[in-house]
């Protein structure tokens, strides 16, 4: 018994395993519910992006993230900044279907206006109408029986070209009462006119106007029968000036229903003849 006493106990270690909450309430789980949630944040917010902003507002939108796409490209494209100059078909190295020579691509505004190249020319168009209009306007200063009515005359640029308004007033009729016959006034007019469009390529509208006095001496005419003949008067006397025929596009009356004068529909204002020059993406050519 003495010799056992001396014996060392034996040593029990007992590993006591206690389950923590982590398999309940965290995880590798976590983490990509939480993914998920960021992603679906982000697409709810781009639905209302969508849904808040205009045309344009998106187009912003789209061009702040635009010049990382374009930085990335710099060393590939051959463009230091924003396409450095280049045309947006340039070759680039990057690798294309074939016949497509560049893949580069910029968002522009549905209401941008093209130039002379990408626009049908309106730009020189204007220049010309420019020019037409002081042309115009010297000539009748400068002859003394017409100078009294280029304040008739009035230049207009509408949706459809430069509009050229020969205003009747208290003083100045450009046709005899009642008739489509010219007054000799009226006639100088628009041979100034003529001469000063003759040469340009644009079309040609004519319009012709009267006032609401009713006709009453001719049951056979009326106003709508004399805007009109008011209108081929003139067509007549332009192409006098060597103006070519192929260029009349349109020859109209609409007798009292567009008034100059929209408080006065009797006024000697509302008779007038508008001649429209339009734009040279409409201009007409020649027929063979």
């Amino acid at each position: 018994m003495k010799a056992n006493a001396n014996k060392p106990r034996p040593i029990i270690v007992k590993k006591i395993i206690v389950d923590g909450h982590g398999g309940h309430h965290g995880g590798a789980w976590k983490v990509a519910y939480a993914d998920f949630v960021t992603a679906m944040m982000a697409f709810f917010l781009l639905m209302w992006l969508l849904g808040a902003t205009n045309e344009k507002q998106r187009k912003a939108l789209a061009d702040y993230f635009a010049p990382t796409l374009v930085a990335s490209k710099q060393d590939a494209a051959g463009s230091t900044s924003f396409f450095g100059g280049d045309s947006i078909t340039s070759v680039d190295k990057y690798p294309n279907r074939a016949g497509q020579t560049g893949t580069r691509a910029m968002t522009l505004p549905m209401d941008a206006k093209g130039g002379p190249k990408e626009g049908g020319g309106r730009d020189q168009d204007q220049r010309r109408f420019s020019a037409l209009q002081r042309g115009v306007m010297d000539q009748l200063r400068r002859n003394p029986s017409l100078r009294k009515i280029a304040a008739n005359v009035h230049f207009t640029e509408t949706r459809d070209g430069l509009r050229i308004d020969l205003v009747d007033d208290a003083e100045f009729a450009m046709f005899n009462m009642g008739t489509d016959q010219l007054t000799a006034p009226a006639a100088g007019l628009l041979k100034t006119v003529g001469e000063g469009i003759r040469d340009l390529p644009n079309g040609l509208t004519i319009r012709g106007h009267t006032d609401a006095t009713p006709w009453s001496r001719d049951p056979s005419m009326n106003n709508w029968r004399l805007s009109t003949a008011r209108s081929e008067a003139t067509r007549q006397m332009l192409a006098m000036q060597q103006v070519a025929p192929y260029r009349f596009v349109r020859i109209e009356g609409v007798a009292d229903r567009e008034p100059y004068d929209n408080k006065d529909r009797y006024s000697p204002n509302n008779r007038r003849i508008s001649i429209t020059l339009t734009w040279s993406d409409a201009q007409p050519g020649p027929t063979t």
